[in-house]
């Protein structure tokens, strides 16, 4: 039985392979007061970062509603397909929990698995991705799922930020709390681990937060994606971009935009390289 791929737009996947792959990506929210936004639809990163820029208003998130996903559900079993669900990290979110609760409100969908990547930008993308890969392939429903498991256990990404001020607001900052008080200007540097924000360490400048960067995706044996998204710092993402093409091929190296939903708790200056691949 054919096999459709839905996600959250935490993702971080663009369109484009969106499209090509057939998956249906369900936006989370971001709000402004009480202005309220689809993540990715109905506000660009360009214009969410002015609003973030000149609004007096912090803003907040929340999850796709269940009846989101139900509809997501019914759409993609409506050729009689299953379902497999692929979340960001429970931990950080309740996204998974809203997609579980849709089961029940799918009017027409027929088999729906959900599962939690433990992962968020584009590392659950990678996940997502070799998914539908698989089911555009004829994978069965657990087949895909195995290729989703199979490939969270061999991704990884480090992110650089300019302040983890935006993280602490939103309540996701973790183990990496220890990273915040410095009097000092300093590049705070995280990763997740079992699905949590954790501290990678600290720098001084923007510089030595790239050649972390760089001496990250290195250190992996083998390397089938990698990707630089950014937050409102593309010079700096190019730069990222330029100095990894000496050990992965310029022209494959995904480049994304972080959504404003992501940029709601991260904040301009956001940096990250996400590898799927095989450490020594």
């Amino acid at each position: 039985m054919p096999v459709k791929i839905v996600t959250d737009s935490v993702s971080d996947i663009p369109a484009a392979i969106a499209r090509e792959l057939d998956i249906a990506v369900v936006p989370l929210v971001v709000r402004f007061g009480e202005q309220s936004y689809r993540d990715g639809v109905d506000l660009t990163s360009d214009e969410f970062y002015e609003k973030l820029r000149t609004s007096a208003v912090f803003p907040s998130t929340s999850v796709p509603s269940p009846s989101a996903f139900a509809e997501a559900f019914d759409a993609a079993s409506a050729d009689g397909s299953e379902v497999l669900a692929i979340t960001l990290s429970s931990k950080l979110s309740g996204t998974y929990n809203s997609a579980l609760q849709a089961r029940t409100l799918a009017a027409r969908a027929g088999r729906v698995e959900v599962m939690d990547s433990g992962w968020a930008a584009i590392a659950e993308g990678f996940i997502v991705m070799q998914a539908a890969r698989a089911a555009k392939a004829g994978a069965s429903l657990e087949e895909a799922m195995e290729a989703a498991r199979g490939t969270a256990g061999r991704v990884d990404f480090l992110a650089a930020f300019d302040t983890l001020e935006y993280l602490r607001r939103g309540g996701r900052i973790g183990a990496a709390a220890g990273l915040m008080g410095s009097l000092l200007k300093i590049n705070p540097l995280i990763d997740l681990r079992d699905g949590l924000v954790h501290p990678f360490g600290r720098t001084r400048s923007r510089a030595k937060a790239l050649d972390q960067m760089v001496s990250f995706a290195s250190g992996f044996s083998s390397i089938e994606e990698m990707a630089v998204g950014h937050a409102a710092c593309a010079a700096d993402a190019e730069a990222l971009v330029e100095r990894l093409s000496s050990i992965h091929p310029r022209e494959r190296i995904l480049r994304t935009r972080l959504t404003p939903v992501m940029g709601s708790h991260t904040g301009p200056g956001l940096i990250i390289v996400a590898v799927r691949g095989r450490t020594p």
